[in-house]
């Protein structure tokens, strides 16, 4: 990589790491994540109601991603399976690191992060090729005959078999872990896109729909816009929210949102 490459790398993990330790949360739900950059919904997903576009573009925000909120105490060899669905925009590919998993390594035990281990979308981390427009899967990054990007650490190499990854590795602690994209310098039109789905992290299943809310308090303060029913309709107002959630009345339709 140039320096202004390696520059920019080290800014978007930087950025990537402070989303995560802001938000705080753990990986044992499906709603702990954020973005940063230029990320948004979008609709459809795959065989969904949405997904994910991350977007680097070299006239507006040079990345975008996703954080997802790691347990304290996870080190890299608790992380067994790693996986997403992607599409490239049409008039991509994945090209210059990116799209790629970060995950931020913390090799003294004093809890930052010391470096990253990446695995890229494609071919890179010996993946199937990369179908610009078309809905795949990355597979499982963390099993045998994978390979991971361990530079950035002690005795770390660009193509480096998961099996000896986990061996030097496996003990250390996990700091963060995100998605992103940030070839925008690599790509023919100067940005580089692609739509994220169905995200797995060991058992936790990111699929970015709406969430269902599942007490009362979650309504409240503007909480209802945050939430929708279990058929995907987001509500209306803390009241229709409210109501979703009350028991059905004998002879009533309690528990489905109220028309208004």
């Amino acid at each position: 990589m140039t320096t202004t490459q390696n520059t920019l790398l080290a800014a978007v993990v930087g950025v990537a790491t402070l989303s995560i330790a802001t938000f705080a949360l753990a990986l044992h739900s499906a709603e702990h994540y954020s973005f940063f950059g230029d990320a948004s919904y979008v609709t459809p997903g795959n065989a969904s109601a949405r997904a994910v576009n991350i977007l680097s573009d070299a006239t507006g925000a040079a990345f975008g991603g996703i954080s997802y909120g790691v347990e304290a105490g996870t080190t890299f060899a608790s992380l067994t399976t790693l996986s997403s669905d992607f599409r490239i925009e049409a008039d991509d590919t994945c090209v210059g690191g990116s799209p790629r998993v970060s995950i931020g390594i913390d090799t003294d035990g004093d809890s930052d992060r010391d470096g990253s281990i990446f695995v890229y979308f494609g071919v890179d981390s010996a993946g199937a090729a990369c179908t610009p427009g078309t809905w795949q899967n990355t597979g499982d990054f963390l099993e045998a005959g994978r390979l991971v990007d361990t530079s950035q650490l002690p005795s770390g190499t660009f193509y480096d078999p998961y099996a000896s990854a986990l061996t030097k590795y496996g003990s250390m602690g996990v700091t963060s872990i995100s998605i992103v994209t940030d070839s925008s310098w690599a790509s023919g039109d100067s940005e580089h896109a692609a739509d994220i789905d169905n995200t797995l992290i060991n058992s936790t299943l990111f699929t970015y729909e709406v969430p269902v809310p599942t007490e009362k308090d979650q309504c409240k303060k503007g909480g209802w816009q945050n939430y929708a029913d279990d058929e995907g309709n987001s509500f209306k107002n803390q009241g229709q929210c409210v109501a979703f959630l009350m028991p059905a009345p004998k002879g009533g339709n309690g528990g489905d949102p109220l028309p208004n």
